[in-house]
C-alpha cells in the first residue's frame, strides 16, 4: 500500500488480518494484546504512514521528558516550557525516564495511554519505532538541545555550541593566555563535542598549540569539574585558563582551584558555559557564555504546537546564538605564569 495519511483503520485491519478491536487497543496502550501481535499492527502503521486525524481523547498538556531531574539547566528548560504552554492553555507534565540517549521503552508505551497534546524531550533521539508509534497517534514531538545528532527531519532546537566554544576561548586569548585548557562534557554528547571544536578552532587560528593532556571529557557535574581541575593544575607546564563545558564544571574549577592556593582571576581564568543564575552567584563572578534556555524552552513549544495543528513547517531545526558574558573570573594572567 502506498505511503498516505488517509489510510483508515478499518484498511489497517484487512491488511494485519486483526479485529478493530485490537488495532484500537494498540493505538491506545493497552496492555492485553501479545507482544507479536502489537508488533505487526504497529509496523503496518507505521509502513502505510497512518496518523490520527482527531484531537478528540488527547489531553491537554505538554510532556517534558528528561533522564534526570534537579539541576539548574533542567529546571529553567521546564520553566520556560511551562510559560509558553501556559499562553496556549496548556499544563506541563514530566517524566524522568532512559539516559541521556533515548528514553526507556515503557516510557513510549505508558506515553501512547496518556496521549498528551505534544511532547519535548531532552534527549538525543527517539528509536525509529518510537518516532512511528507517536506520528500514528498524532502526538508530535520536539528535541531540545540532542545529546547526539538527530535522524533528518527530527525536530530540535539547540544553541550555537560550537561558536559559543569559539568566543570562549578567543575572550581568553585576546587576555593574553596562551595555556588554555578545555573541561567538557561527555564525550558522545554532542554539545560537548561542538563547544571542544570551537575550543581547537579558535586555538587554531591563533597558532596556539593544543596539548593532549590539556584536554578532558567530564560529566557536566561540579564534582568531575573539580577532579579534571585538580590534575591540571598540578601539570608542571599548568594552564592559565580553563574553559569549561557549563557553569558546575566551572565551578568546581574554582573549588580546585581554591584548594591549591591558586587565586582566580589572578592566577588562574575561568570561563564556563549556560550563564545559569549559579554563574552571578559564585566566588569570583563567572564569566561564561549565556545559552539562551528559555528561548530554547519557547522555541520548542512553539514547534511543538505548529506540528500539531498546521502544515508541516518549513524549519524543523533550529539553533539559536550564544554570547559571552564577562565577569569577574578572568584577567590578563601575571607575566610569571604566561611566559612559555
Amino acid at each position: 500500500m502506498a505511503r498516505t495519511e488517509r489510510v483508515t483503520l478499518k484498511e489497517i485491519a484487512a491488511l494485519t488480518g486483526v479485529s478493530m478491536t485490537t488495532i484500537s487497543k494498540v493505538l491506545n496502550g493497552a496492555n492485553d494484546v501479545s507482544s507479536a501481535t502489537r508488533a505487526m499492527v504497529e509496523e503496518q502503521l507505521r509502513a502505510s504512514g497512518y496518523r490520527s486525524r482527531g484531537r478528540r481523547q488527547r489531553r491537554e498538556y505538554i510532556e517534558v521528558v528528561l533522564h534526570e531531574l534537579g539541576s539548574e539547566w533542567d529546571l529553567a528548560i521546564i520553566e520556560g516550557v511551562r510559560e509558553s504552554a501556559a499562553e496556549s492553555g496548556l499544563a506541563v507534565s514530566i517524566s524522568v525516564s532512559g539516559d541521556r540517549h533515548a528514553p526507556a521503552s515503557e516510557w513510549l508505551d505508558s506515553v501512547v495511554r496518556r496521549r498528551p497534546t505534544g511532547i519535548i524531550l531532552l534527549f538525543a533521539g527517539i528509536p525509529p519505532e518510537g518516532r512511528s508509534m507517536l506520528k500514528a497517534r498524532g502526538i508530535p514531538f520536539v528535541i531540545i538541545d540532542p545529546a547526539g545528532d538527530p535522524a533528518p527531519g527530527i525536530p530540535a532546537v539547540g544553541s550555537a555550541n560550537w561558536s559559543g566554544g569559539v568566543s570562549a576561548t578567543r575572550h581568553l586569548i585576546g587576555l593574553g593566555h596562551r595555556r588554555i585548557a578545555a573541561i567538557t562534557g561527555p564525550e558522545d554528547v554532542m554539545c560537548s563535542l561542538a563547544r571542544l571544536d570551537g575550543y581547537r578552532a579558535a586555538m587554531r587560528s591563533a597558532r596556539l598549540p593544543v596539548e593532549p593532556e590539556w584536554v578532558r571529557f567530564g560529566d557536566f557535574h561540579r564534582g568531575g569539574g573539580e577532579v579534571h581541575a585538580a590534575e591540571l593544575l598540578r601539570l608542571r607546564n599548568r594552564p592559565t585558563a580553563i574553559f569549561a563545558g557549563n557553569d558546575l564544571q566551572a565551578v568546581g574549577v574554582l573549588h580546585a582551584a581554591t584548594a591549591l592556593g591558586i587565586a582566580v582571576p589572578d592566577e588562574l581564568s575561568v570561563v564556563g558555559f549556560d550563564d545559569l543564575a549559579i554563574a552571578e552567584l559564585a566566588n569570583p563572578r563567572l564569566t561564561t557564555i549565556h545559552q539562551p534556555l528559555r528561548e530554547m524552552a519557547e522555541q520548542a513549544t512553539s514547534l511543538v504546537l505548529q506540528l500539531l495543528d498546521g502544515p508541516q513547517p518549513e524549519v524543523t531545526r533550529v539553533e539559536l546564538a550564544t554570547s559571552l558574558v564577562v565577569r569577574d573570573s578572568t584577567a590578563r594572567p601575571l607575566h610569571r605564569i604566561a611566559v612559555d
